[in-house]
């Protein structure tokens, strides 16, 4: 799989072509949520949840020292958190140019979410990515 903090999208959507079972899938996509690195409890706050999630998300967004993404994220519901965990390993450690070049629909796409995931659950993975997306656009 990856390491704590060390996801390669890219590795994430090969590996996700290796199942022909959506619910190996699930099982897969499980498994990245539980390899986040934890969100402080005291970050979960009403100002830092992603509205027009059904489940409860929080994100934190941030910038390093060398001016690339600091995404924190969790989710109380186990997909959802392994939702994160992909837009975690597509959009950390991105520059303001590199994240606004990340095709995410693609991703989504290769990934075949766009097929198994309840219209719920896209919407929420959609409103995580427009969180990043609106972060993001103001330092370019």
């Amino acid at each position: 799989m990856y390491e704590r903090g060390n996801m390669n999208i890219e590795e994430i959507v090969d590996n996700f072509g290796l199942f022909d079972d959506w619910e190996d899938k699930y099982t897969y996509l499980i498994d990245l949520g539980r390899a986040l690195p934890p969100m402080d409890a005291g970050l979960k706050t009403e100002e830092t949840r992603v509205k027009g999630c059904i489940s409860k998300i929080w994100m934190v967004l941030g910038w390093d020292e060398n001016g690339r993404l600091s995404l924190t994220a969790d989710s109380d519901a186990q997909i959802a958190k392994g939702l994160v965990a992909v837009l975690y390993a597509a959009f950390q450690g991105r520059t303001p140019e590199e994240a606004a070049a990340v095709d995410i629909d693609a991703i989504f796409g290769r990934m075949g979410l766009d097929r198994y995931l309840t219209p719920n659950r896209r919407n929420g993975f959609y409103s995580m990515v427009e969180r990043i997306r609106a972060f993001t656009a103001g330092c370019r």
